[in-house]
């Protein structure tokens, strides 16, 4: 079962690694081994809500899905949006930026060194406020309950997120621009980047998260007007409208997915800008991450269990929130890159850690006593 689901997994995460090596040493091998595992703990909780929408989809449509829809998600936002990024930034054409990274590495670096406050700016600014929701949000189940408690109830103030994302916006763009004027102000104008290009990332997630939940909510009108168009086949005899709107929801499934996809590409894009900005690296560590995302989309599909770690989502956003961090920081200081790809990583292993402990808990409390008794379980503190 897992290696007819994960084998072509393993066999690219292998010519992946090869490809790594022979690229650019042992070095390069580290840093696509975190990028996989990175993309791959930041799309846990998107391969969850994949498995749950694709459930309800017929046998084509999951298909379509697997298969034109890993390939916009690998092909589309891991390999041409890295690209589109330091084209944008680095004011060059795409061609020209894939050229210039294959075959002068060095005037490469340099652009996008010069670009990086923007890039850095825009990222940031798009990965605090998927961190912010998170955390904002009110849940049943929490990990850090003395960080996640309070904050919920924080979030019930609309747009706070929003606030507090342009409150670290501008408190950047104004200590950036403090130490260009102590460095004689030849790099003045960077501030406005920074302040323009968060704006734009912070922009970018808004109009992601509404066309997300635009898809959702046609998602919900059509399973109504299906479940209602079933109770009058019932009644009627007749079945042709049921059929209709039944493709016309996997349809609105299929759209919703992308977008979601999309949005949660975005994060990994994003990060990975914090741990290296080789394109290739970049490219092979996304890659890799994004077949795992869509072999765990399917055993979960297949296996039918979706909360065997409930922390695991906590974890992801937690390093979404270290990344975000990291980013806006290194706009004005540099961090090595083997520091930021560890944070991520360490954040999902406690996670994925304390998800077993609450299930050993779980699993003790009720081979103990049958009283009823409620046992506390043990988050991540």
């Amino acid at each position: 079962m897992i290696l007819k689901t994960f084998g072509w997994s393993f066999a690219i995460t292998v010519i992946g690694l090869a490809v790594a090596v022979l690229y650019g040493g042992w070095e390069a091998f580290g840093i696509v081994a975190i990028l996989c595992v990175l993309e791959i703990s930041l799309s846990f909780d998107n391969a969850v809500v994949n498995a749950g929408i694709l459930q309800k989809m017929n046998a084509f449509w999951q298909k379509i899905f697997l298969t034109v829809g890993v390939l916009i998600a690998v092909f589309g936002m891991r390999l041409v949006f890295p690209v589109v990024i330091v084209a944008i930034s680095a004011k060059i054409g795409p061609i020209d930026a894939v050229d210039l990274a294959l075959n002068d590495p060095d005037r490469y670096q340099e652009l996008v060194t010069d670009a990086h406050p923007s890039i850095a700016a825009f990222g940031g600014m798009f990965l605090l406020m998927i961190f912010l929701d998170f955390i904002f949000e009110e849940r049943d189940i929490q990990w850090l309950r003395w960080i996640e408690r309070p904050l919920a109830k924080l979030g019930k103030v609309d747009m706070l997120s929003v606030c507090i994302a342009l409150v670290v916006l501008l408190v950047t763009s104004m200590t950036f621009a403090t130490h260009a004027h102590q460095h004689g102000g030849a790099h003045v104008d960077k501030a406005q980047t920074v302040l323009v290009s968060g704006i734009a990332g912070l922009i970018t997630y808004l109009v992601v998260g509404g066309l997300s939940g635009y898809f959702e909510n046609k998602l919900e009108e059509e399973e109504e007007r299906e479940h209602e168009a079933e109770e009058e086949a019932k009644r009627t005899g007749k079945k042709v409208t049921v059929v209709q709107l039944a493709g016309k929801a996997a349809f609105f499934m299929f759209l919703y997915l992308e977008v979601l996809d999309a949005s949660f590409s975005f994060d990994g894009v994003i990060g990975a800008f914090a741990i290296t900005n080789d394109i290739v690296l970049m490219a092979l560590g996304l890659g890799v991450g994004a077949m795992y995302v869509r072999s765990l989309t399917v055993y979960l599909v297949r296996q039918g269990t979706l909360d065997d770690y409930v922390y695991l989502e906590h974890g992801a956003h937690y390093a979404i929130g270290a990344l975000a961090v990291v980013l806006m920081v290194t706009i004005q200081y540099e961090i090595p890159e083997i520091i930021t790809g560890s944070i991520g990583v360490l954040l999902i292993a406690w996670s994925f850690w304390s998800s077993v402990r609450r299930n050993k808990a779980l699993a003790a409390a009720e081979g103990g006593s049958g009283s009823g008794d409620k046992t506390e379980v043990p988050s991540g503190v």
